[in-house]
């Protein structure tokens, strides 16, 4: 691993850019994987359906304006933390569609079509009926399937930064606070610069293992980790597919053999191998996993599990990657 290399990051143009109005015009129509919305007037009681999706809120100053928040992998950021205890928690998982709707919510929004959509809380068209607009993030569309939301399936293109930028604008222009939402994307562009340029791992495999300790969820190619990956110019084993988080064997695992493991460290404890320690147990357990050359040389990159998803939170993985790999090539 060499220091300051010059290794790939993510620096489309911006579409918007600074010329951004500073204020909305209403009633504002998006298209939005695949549905339009249409919002009226700033939404003041808005219900926000997975961590992604309420980091953004919050990071926006909108606290004041949200209603319930759902499905946590992980605890809130520490620079949110005061603004998320303001918000009631509806749910550590899915709340049922009753008690989205016991917040009288004007607004809705989600990371996950598995949330927002058929199998989730509840269909898009459940909320239009109702009056309530929804938005989904476009992270869960950009790039899959033709069906327009395929939750953990096939990207046909690789995840870039761009979408979750879009993300932060759409909303900043839903909520009226464009100028809060260019400044967000301003900073994380530049944390982004900065930890993708202070390291080239381009000699280094990495797998990402998410959960599941029997047939574990490892990061395919072209999601939030393969952001993370080619950001610190290394190179995910599995980047051979499509797939956001296959279910692979561990003698698949060990055939690969990546340099390190970076582990997410879930506090959600719903599926075997959510918390680090159960992983790192495991590991060091497993007659295959034990002869991983990761696991020999205890070669452990830990992220929440927040931070493998698409959200800002990508950019708390590529700063956290890149600062193993430069403790690691100093001998620290």
């Amino acid at each position: 691993m060499a220091v300051a290399g010059c290794s790939s990051s993510d620096t489309a143009p911006d579409q918007v850019g600074s010329a951004v109005p500073a204020s909305t015009t209403y009633p504002l129509t998006i298209e939005n994987c695949g549905h339009s919305v249409t919002v009226d007037a700033p939404p003041q009681r808005a219900v926000s359906l997975n961590q992604g999706s309420t980091e953004i809120l919050l990071s926006l100053g909108l606290a004041d304006r949200m209603v319930g928040t759902a499905t946590w992998t992980d605890p809130v950021r520490d620079n949110l933390a005061a603004d998320n205890a303001r918000v009631p928690r509806l749910a550590d998982n899915k709340p049922s569609f009753e008690v989205v709707l016991g917040t009288e919510p004007d607004f809705v929004s989600a990371s996950f079509g598995g949330t927002l959509g058929q199998g989730g809380v509840a269909e898009r068209d459940q909320f239009d009926r109702l009056g309530v607009p929804s938005y989904l993030s476009p992270t869960d569309c950009d790039g899959k399937n033709d069906d327009g939301v395929n939750a953990d399936g096939n990207r046909t293109e690789p995840l870039t930064m761009d979408s979750v930028y879009k993300e932060i604008r759409e909303l900043a222009a839903i909520f009226d606070v464009r100028e809060r939402g260019e400044g967000l994307v301003g900073e994380l562009r530049q944390r982004h610069e900065a930890a993708a340029h202070e390291i080239d791992a381009s000699n280094v495999s990495l797998a990402f293992w998410f959960a599941d300790t029997s047939t574990p969820y490892v990061a395919g190619c072209c999601g939030s980790s393969g952001i993370i990956t080619d950001s610190v110019g290394a190179k995910n084993v599995f980047d051979d597919t499509g797939n956001e988080w296959p279910q692979v064997s561990w003698e698949a695992v060990l055939d690969r053999d990546p340099t390190a493991l970076v582990l997410g460290d879930l506090s959600r404890r719903s599926i075997a191998g959510d918390a680090l320690d159960s992983k790192i147990e495991f590991l060091e357990s497993d007659p295959v996993t034990q002869r991983l050359s990761a696991v020999r040389n205890k070669r452990y990159i830990v992220v929440n599990g927040a931070d493998m998803n698409p959200s800002i939170r990508t950019i708390d993985g590529i700063e956290k990657v890149a600062d193993a790999l430069r403790r690691w090539n100093r001998g620290s």
